[in-house]
C-alpha cells in the first residue's frame, strides 16, 4: 500500500492560508492580464458591460444575470488559459490529447460567450 504524499508547496492553515490564497489569486489575475490577449479583451468587455448592466432599466435579477454572465466569461478564460499553460508545460509537441484539451477549453469559452450574448439579448429584447 502506497502512502499519499501532500505537495511540498501546500501552505499553512487558517488565516495565513487565506492570505496566501488571496496573494496567489492576485498573481493569477496579473499573469492572465499580462500574458493572455483574450483575458484582456474580455476584461475590457466586462468593464463596459457591468456598468451598462447597472444603468439599464431592468429588474435586479436581470441585472444580476448580466453581471454574472460577464464575470463567468472571465472565469472561463482563466480556466482555459490554465489548461493551455499546463498542456504546454507538459509538452509543446502536437498530440491529439493536447489538442482535445485545448479545444475543449476553447469550446467552454464559446459557450460562455453565447450565454453572455443570450442573456443580454433576452434582457434587452425579450
Amino acid at each position: 500500500m502506497t502512502q499519499h504524499q501532500e505537495s511540498p508547496f501546500k501552505g499553512k492553515t487558517g488565516v495565513q492560508r487565506l492570505i496566501n490564497a488571496f496573494g496567489y489569486s492576485l498573481d493569477g489575475l496579473r499573469a492572465a492580464f499580462r500574458h493572455e490577449d483574450a483575458f484582456r479583451q474580455l476584461s475590457l468587455l466586462a468593464i463596459i458591460l457591468i456598468p451598462a448592466a447597472l444603468l439599464i432599466h431592468a429588474s435586479p435579477l436581470a441585472r444580476a444575470l448580466l453581471i454574472a454572465s460577464s464575470i463567468a466569461t472571465l472565469i472561463i478564460e482563466l480556466l482555459n488559459s490554465a489548461i493551455e499553460a499546463a498542456v504546454d508545460h507538459t509538452s509543446l509537441e502536437r498530440h491529439p490529447l493536447a489538442k482535445r484539451a485545448k479545444d475543449m477549453g476553447s469550446a467552454a469559452q464559446l459557450l460562455g460567450l453565447i450565454n453572455l450574448a443570450t442573456m443580454w439579448g433576452l434582457v434587452l429584447f425579450g
